[in-house]
Formats: C-alpha cells, structure tokens, sequence
C-alpha cells in the first residue's frame, strides 16, 4: 500500500480521503486491465480540493460515480475537466507518484491533457453559470465521488457494477464507508445521487437517515442529458437551495 503523509492541517473529508485511497490499494481487480487511483498519483490536487472545499456542513451533497478518463483520472477533482478545475475551480497541481501502468488509448497527462471531459464540462459549466464563483456554489453543494477508482478494460471504461462479485464486494464496503463518514461529517440537507448507480448506493448508506434524490447523469453519451441537463439540474436541486 502506497503512504500518502498526513499534516495535522488535515480536514475530516480530507482524512477520510487518505484512508479511502490506501484501502483501495490493497484490493485487486482481475476483470479490469488498467486501474487508476487519482487519490494516490494527484492526491496534492484532490487534497487541494477538499481543503478548499470539503468543511461547510448542511449542504446538499451531490456523489458521482467514478472517474472519467479526462476528467478526475486526470486531475484528481471530481468531474474535474481540465479547463474547469483549473480556471473556475483554481486548482492546479504536478502529477505525483507513482504512475498505474496505463493503456495506450488512456495516458496519464494531468494538467497537461488536451482532451476535454464531456460530463465535467457540462457539470462545472452548469455551475459557472448558476452560481458565478466557486465560493459561492460551494456555500450550498459539495460534490464527492462514491469510488475514485477508474476501472479500464477492452479500450473502454468499466463501471463498478460490471466488477465480479468478488471485487465489487470489498469495494463497495470501502467505498460505502466513506460516504457513510462524509455524510456524517457533512450532514447534508440532501445526498443527491448523479445517476442511478451513485443514487441506490446513496439510498443504501443512507437507509432513511437523510433524504436523497437522484439527479440525471450529464454525460453526453446519455441522450436524455443532452436535453437541458442544466434545466433538470436546476429543478431537481431547486427544494434545497
């Protein structure tokens, strides 16, 4: 398991991120090819992230799923699309170590990737555009990853559910703790799932505790999302803001 050092200046998100990303390391995947942690290879930008970000409680708390390739795989911020974590969010950190061995038709670049994440584009411009400022979007939502791992086989992304069972257990146990402990930290007006997967689980970890809803995904390969998703963004959240 790779060490990641932890100042006392350390947040509880930001703890509880450093023991999701070591316990993540010990499990294996045989169904995937490639597995990318962004939590150990761009922890100085996620921890930058949840430094900034990660203390307010009683807001809505929005979960994705888990990494794209262009996005958090890159730069370690949930839906963190280059142009956007860089420019908007104002966060902007050097590759660490070390490196997954990665898939040809997915490199690790960082900050230096060219592509551009279509879902992060499309979640973090809704934002620019609804609440101005980062300061002012995170006064009232955070936004947390239910699995910071990205799952790579067949020159594709592979989804947590398409795991065998075996490895989704484990998985899902570290992963559903450490929600479980955002959600105790945060405790949220509202745990809004982004897509259905990120939904059940947040209705299971849950289990009547907190409400949740469920929010369309905003990837541009979903066609439902491609018919106003910041429209259905601003009605579904509309109750909690």
């Amino acid at each position: 398991m790779t060490a990641i050092s932890a100042p006392d200046t350390d947040n509880a998100s930001t703890a509880i991120a450093r023991v999701l990303a070591g316990s993540l390391q010990v499990l294996s995947f045989p169904s995937a090819s490639h597995v990318y942690n962004p939590l150990i290879y761009m922890w100085s930008a996620h921890r930058e992230y949840l430094q900034r970000y990660g203390s307010r409680q009683h807001r809505i708390l929005l979960v994705g799923m888990n990494p794209g390739p262009w996005g958090m795989a890159q730069t370690g911020v949930p839906f963190g699309e280059v142009a956007m974590a860089r420019d908007w969010l104002g966060i902007e950190k050097p590759l660490g170590g070390p490196l997954p061995s990665q898939h040809e038709k997915y490199p690790i670049a960082g900050f230096a990737c060219h592509r551009s994440e279509g879902s992060g584009d499309r979640f973090w411009g809704w934002a620019q555009r609804r609440f101005g400022g980062p300061e002012r979007f995170f006064q009232d939502i955070f936004v947390w990853n239910y699995c910071p791992l990205l799952f790579l086989r067949n020159n594709r992304n592979l989804i947590p559910e398409q795991l065998h069972k075996a490895e989704r257990d484990p998985l899902f146990g570290i992963c559903d703790a450490a929600l479980d402990a955002v959600i105790h930290v945060i405790q949220p007006r509202v745990v809004v799932g982004i897509g259905r997967f990120a939904h059940g689980r947040a209705q299971i970890i849950t289990d009547g505790r907190v409400p949740t809803a469920y929010l369309l995904h905003p990837s541009p390969a979903n066609p439902s999302a491609n018919k106003g998703w910041a429209d259905t963004a601003d009605k579904t959240l509309a109750p909690w803001l």
